[in-house]
């Protein structure tokens, strides 16, 4: 059973960075796509960002294009979230999820994804 796990969220001034990461377990998690998502209350889940199994395309949402950057580190089966310039529009629990298809693609819908952490929460103050 994969398990993934999100790490490196807090609360921070706007303009600041922050990292989080996503530790996946439980198979062969380096063979799929991999996105971060974020939700706020009362919203659905927005998709972030996300990156094909080889880390060779990522797909951008275009409220955190220039800013956000996705990686992934396949031997220690991690994924990362670098986020720079944040600004309080980015406060949400930012949530990782796995899709589990050979099909190489980034979807941008939630149910797409079959695996999800448990979110780590961000918050951006002005």
């Amino acid at each position: 059973q994969v398990q993934l796990v999100e790490s490196g969220g807090g609360l921070v001034q706007a303009g600041d960075s922050l990292r989080l990461s996503c530790a996946a377990s439980g198979g062969p998690v380096s063979t799929y796509t991999m996105a971060w998502f974020r939700q706020t209350p009362g919203k659905e889940r927005e998709f972030v960002a996300g990156i094909i199994w080889n880390g060779e395309r990522a797909s951008y949402a275009d409220a955190v294009k220039g800013r956000f950057t996705i990686a992934r580190e396949n031997t220690n089966s991690m994924v990362y979230l670098q986020m720079n310039s944040l600004n309080p529009e980015d406060t949400a629990v930012y949530y990782c999820a796995l899709r589990r298809s050979l099909i190489v693609a980034i979807p941008t819908v939630a149910l797409e994804y079959e695996y999800w952490g448990q979110g780590t929460q961000v918050t951006v103050s002005s």
